[in-house]
């Protein structure tokens, strides 16, 4: 891009007001647009996840297209409905005036995405941020290059820069963006680096979205159905080779079926992906060496710390392969249980009693999300009641970033705020309460003198009605 980050910053800012006070119709055709522009591009960004990290086609349909496609047809649906005012009550002291809310722009949003799904959490916030009238620039991640020069492409046929604009770069790129002073900044990254976009926020008094990650944790109880899990944690566990935020980090089952369990994880890994050992094209690579270095690290400390190696732990640094890798008999001490693993390890935890399993949940950060995997109403509510995440699934996994119609969104460590549907529009939006007085006007009898007939009859009005 020939201008500067300030220049274009400065052009949205003076198009902001009319961007701002578009119509419904407007909106829809930006986003129309947008729609049209990635359809045209989707070989392009297909070839480009490939390159980057070795993405199957499917996945990239499946995580990428689909959901950022679902999420402008939604948009599109409701979005006159989502503009409109919406009445509210008044109370009866407030006689004779009427409330509505009034969802007004933000104005300029910064929108910066990971790399772990860099086309779907750089658009679908955007989706949110045009349909609520804002103008916005976008930072993708600079660890898959070719992703984000197709997405850069995308951005330059759909809009002008001073209505949206993409810079490339690298955390250069991202420091001199958080130095200006934008409305609404939605970051999607680690806890780590979230911390330092609230406080480059809080210079300008931005408001801020986080979308983080943590270990999000899988409890099982012995009423539940081995076989179902399995399928459902072997598919969400190694999705886009583990390198989801909201992927299931480890499991707790009960001491009695850990060997069947991790044979049966073993018995499904290797159906689903055949000759592991010398990579497979339906396995998601590792983004960079340095994350194949990391992993290789959690499994062989966390080996030297006491866990046995159920199946996997192979890494080829050069291609960036990591191996599906399941740990058994882990510990809470436990390196890989340090941190948020990102990558195709699972570890699996005994427990004797469920409560020691909510214990150890709530003694640790926030998850993004928790999984249950229980057939008894009772334990899974206590299990709900007894510990918060961002989301939480009974029977199944990551299909809550899936649903349009609810948040997403993380809690504490994990995250603030939350979008998808009317929630991202609302983010994007200032809830404005606008009053309108009639004629008829009961605080006039609080009008000074204060010892008159009239507010004396006020006051003891107003202490009937609130006692």
């Amino acid at each position: 891009m020939s201008q500067s980050i300030s220049q274009i910053f400065e052009s949205q800012k003076n198009n902001r007001w009319k961007i701002a006070i578009s119509t419904a119709q407007e909106r829809i055709a930006r986003l129309e647009k947008l729609r049209t522009v990635i359809k045209k591009y989707i070989p392009e960004l297909e070839t480009a996840f490939y390159t980057d990290y070795k993405k199957p086609s499917l996945e990239v349909q499946l995580t990428e297209i689909f959901p950022t496609l679902e999420e402008i047809n939604f948009a599109i649906s409701h979005l006159k409905k989502w503009m409109q005012p919406k009445k509210v009550n008044t109370p009866i002291t407030l006689f004779g005036a009427k409330t509505e809310l009034y969802y007004e722009a933000k104005g300029q949003v910064l929108i910066m995405s990971p790399w772990n799904y860099p086309f779907n959490l750089l658009i679908c916030p955007l989706v949110a941020a045009i349909a609520a009238g804002n103008v916005a620039i976008l930072r993708p991640s600079n660890k898959v290059p070719q992703v984000s020069e197709v997405t850069a492409k995308i951005i330059a046929e759909a809009f002008p820069p001073n209505e949206v604009a993409l810079f490339l770069g690298d955390s250069k790129v991202a420091d001199e963006l958080l130095e200006l002073p934008f409305d609404h900044i939605l970051f999607t990254g680690s806890t780590r680096i979230g911390k330092k976009i609230m406080e480059s926020a809080a210079k300008h008094l931005s408001s801020v979205t986080l979308e983080l990650g943590g270990k999000s944790p899988v409890i099982v109880t012995d009423d539940a159905d081995l076989e179902l899990v399995v399928r459902r944690l072997v598919w969400g566990k190694y999705l886009n080779g583990g390198q989801t935020c909201i992927a299931p980090d480890y499991v707790y089952a009960p001491k009695h079926l850990i060997s069947i369990l991790e044979q049966k994880i073993k018995e499904r890994i290797q159906e689903n992906f055949p000759a592991v050992a010398e990579g497979h094209p339906d396995l998601t690579h590792i983004v960079d060496q340095s994350g194949i270095e990391r992993l290789q690290g959690l499994v062989d400390k966390s080996i030297q710390q006491g866990a046995t190696l159920v199946l996997g732990g192979n890494s080829k640094k050069e291609s960036k392969y990591f191996s599906p890798t399941v740990l058994g008999q882990v510990e809470p001490h436990h390196e890989v249980m340090s941190q948020e693993i990102f990558g195709p390890i699972l570890p699996i935890l005994a427990y004797e009693n469920l409560s020691e399993v909510i214990l150890h949940i709530q003694k640790n950060p926030k998850p993004l999300a928790l999984y249950i995997f229980s057939n008894n109403k009772k334990r899974t509510q206590k299990i709900l009641k007894e510990t918060t995440s961002g989301a939480a699934v009974v029977n199944h996994m990551i299909i809550q970033a899936a649903n349009p119609y609810a948040p997403f969104g993380g809690i504490g460590a994990s995250g603030q705020g939350s979008y998808h549907g009317h929630y991202g529009f609302k983010t994007f939006s200032h809830e404005r309460t606008v009053m309108t007085q009639s004629k008829i006007n009961m605080l006039r009898m609080f009008y000074p003198p204060y010892n008159s007939k009239l507010a004396q009859l006020g006051l003891r009005l107003t202490q009937l009605l609130i006692k």
